[in-house]
């Protein structure tokens, strides 16, 4: 079954964009991500959400998990553990293959603001 793709306009706008800003990422007290090269995407009346190069994740702190969800605007979602944290399962996730629209985030990964801390350095 063909799963339907959805295009950003004026009902339901995502736009992504570069962060000027630096993006530290800490899961307890560990260093998770920090990153100069953050992508924000804004969607529709969500939270505008960091999205964060591969490169500049710690990926020992990771782990692949079988959760898998769809959106119909970004594509197939994975996603990754946070194995440092009590509540860190599928706490983070990516767009491997996302849709023409948001390819930005392509490569970058995604934390729940509620199982890290995210805090912009200006």
């Amino acid at each position: 079954m063909m799963s339907q793709q959805l295009i950003p306009g004026p009902g339901h706008p995502i736009t992504v964009e570069p962060n000027p800003a630096r993006v530290v990422v800490k899961a307890g007290d560990r260093v998770v991500a920090d990153t100069t090269r953050a992508q924000v995407l804004r969607e529709a009346s969500y939270p505008a959400v960091q999205y964060i190069p591969l490169e500049d994740v710690d990926l020992a702190m990771l782990a692949r998990s079988e959760h898998q969800t769809y959106c119909p605007y970004k594509g197939d979602a994975a996603y990754y553990s946070l194995t440092v944290v009590p509540d860190g399962e599928n706490a983070v996730w990516t767009y491997e293959a996302p849709y023409e629209a948001v390819s930005p985030i392509k490569g970058h990964v995604a934390f729940y603001p509620d199982r890290v801390e995210i805090e912009e350095v200006a």
